[in-house]
């Protein structure tokens, strides 16, 4: 099959999160299924030099954007055996950072008419174009309605992922409007009007083939007025079209067999995982003890990730036998607030506040717990690291959390890892309690160690799965 993803990020040329790391995967991957797999981005400054020098201009043209046409140029690069092509214009995206600005509403809906556009000139038409999250949901809208009617655009499928519902792309129904370029009968309740705006979320969950979300478990919250952020009821409506398909994570570079970052390469070694410990603890300032169990957090530091529960019971949980190192920046409320406990408790908490990838691998290798009490989750990336690094995640039961980590059950020996359901400090305090407890039981840990490593997290998976959703599309398409 040939597939087109379009994305605002993508490692390794520009991450703000999550959604890079997918996109500099899930292609990869689907590629060595035996796929055609290319992969459209903005041509963003904060793309390394590197990368810009081994461009090449593919072609030119202009993109109508409200009553300008605007320059757009579409350059090439290979990487991996994965073809890039960049939509460049300098006006949108020769600036630091790619979100944030006052202009982001026209940025992206250029970016969509442009990736609509550019593709009878890639010399690639793809059976397949997949899109990601709210800056490319016009894509499929450009499609259909600016190019449904051209013979070569008739048989493209359109996929379209939510990352997270939460950020949709919400702006003034008149903007939206001119920058389109299209008429009142677009903006109504069942199409791209949004409480009285215009939502290119919502774009791309009317006007897509498919729709898909990063975990099986966040595909059924997101259809609840709970979690569907204004639009669950359009979920529900396509529900027949809606597949959650777990992300994976990149088992060559999550590997602490061969991770550059760690002092001791291990596998199922829990000795020399306990080395990775000792030297954890020296590097943070925390005391060097093999018997007392370290938890890690690297996170961004806000409410969705759980920290007001941390919050209510942080002393409760210091006062335990355990250390604690946090690596993360986020509201200033928890910067403060661990970098008080640090000072009040020294010999238990470290707080590092700051991010630092070298330091997170080795925080990963060196924690026996991993502490993840979200709020929500669409899919989550650090559960499936410290299951990798055979640090038992700690997690509330939601999205991804709940379809990667099984509260281990010490009478059947089953389980990777400790959960609870309810979104309450004192149940995530005696889940804490409880990971604690069995944490001086070397048989028990032993076991739960060894269930960690047995569950196939790769992309390698998740791909198979997406070229599963693919293939009966097309087959569709066929029978039409």
């Amino acid at each position: 099959m040939k597939i087109l993803f379009a994305a605002s990020e993508a490692v390794p040329f520009v991450k703000t999160g999550g959604l890079a790391d997918v996109i500099g995967s899930l292609p990869q991957a689907l590629k060595e299924l035996g796929h055609d797999v290319r992969v459209i981005l903005p041509k963003y400054e904060d793309i390394p030099e590197s990368y810009r020098d081994g461009m090449t201009l593919l072609d030119s043209f202009t993109v109508p954007v409200g009553w300008r046409n605007q320059y757009c140029g579409v350059e090439q690069l290979e990487l991996e055996g994965v073809v890039y092509y960049f939509i460049d214009n300098e006006f949108y995206f020769r600036r630091k950072g790619i979100y944030g600005y006052g202009d982001d509403a026209e940025r992206f809906v250029f970016f969509s008419r442009a990736v609509a556009d550019a593709i009878p000139r890639l010399g690639f038409l793809p059976d397949i174009v997949h899109c990601n999250d709210w800056q490319t949901g016009l894509v499929p809208f450009c499609l259909k309605v600016h190019h449904g009617h051209q013979e070569e655009y008739a048989r493209i499928r359109t996929v379209f992922t939510i990352h997270n519902l939460k950020y949709q792309g919400r702006f003034n129904r008149g903007l939206l409007q001119d920058l389109l370029g299209v008429g009142d009968e677009y903006f109504t309740a069942d199409k791209l009007e949004f409480y009285g705006d215009g939502s290119c979320m919502k774009g791309g969950l009317v006007y897509s083939d498919a729709v898909t979300t990063v975990s099986p478990t966040y595909a059924e919250e997101i259809r609840t007025r709970a979690f569907g952020e204004g639009l669950d009821g359009m979920l529900r409506a396509r529900g027949d079209d809606l597949l959650g398909i777990l992300n994976g994570i990149d088992a060559a570079d999550y590997d602490p067999m061969k991770d550059p970052n760690l002092a001791v390469p291990y596998r199922n070694s829990m000795a020399k995982k306990r080395l990775n410990k000792s030297r954890l603890q020296e590097e943070v300032g925390l005391p060097v003890r093999e018997d007392v169990p370290l938890i890690g957090i690297v996170s961004r530091l806000v409410e969705q990730k759980g920290f007001d529960l941390i919050a209510c019971v942080l002393d409760d949980i210091l006062r335990l036998d355990v250390q604690l190192v946090v690596l993360g920046t986020g509201d200033r409320t928890y910067e403060e607030l661990f970098r008080d406990a640090a000072g009040r408790y020294p010999d238990k908490l470290s707080a590092n506040i700051r991010f630092h990838e070298p330091l997170s691998r080795r925080i990963y290798a060196g924690s026996d717990l991993f502490l993840m009490p979200s709020l929500f989750e669409p899919c989550g990336l650090g559960q499936l690291i410290a299951l990798r690094y055979k640090a038992a995640p700690i997690v509330r039961e939601t999205g991804g959390l709940k379809d990667t980590v099984q509260a281990f059950d010490e009478l059947t020996g089953q389980g990777n890892g400790f959960s609870f359901a309810n979104y309450n400090a004192h149940d995530m305090l005696y889940t804490i309690e409880r990971a604690v407890k069995l944490y001086q039981d070397p048989k028990l840990w032993a076991t739960l160690a060894d269930n960690m490593g047995r569950k196939d997290f790769s992309w390698r998976r998740s791909a198979q799965q997406y070229a599963s959703m693919y293939g009966k599309l097309l087959a569709e398409r066929c029978l039409v």
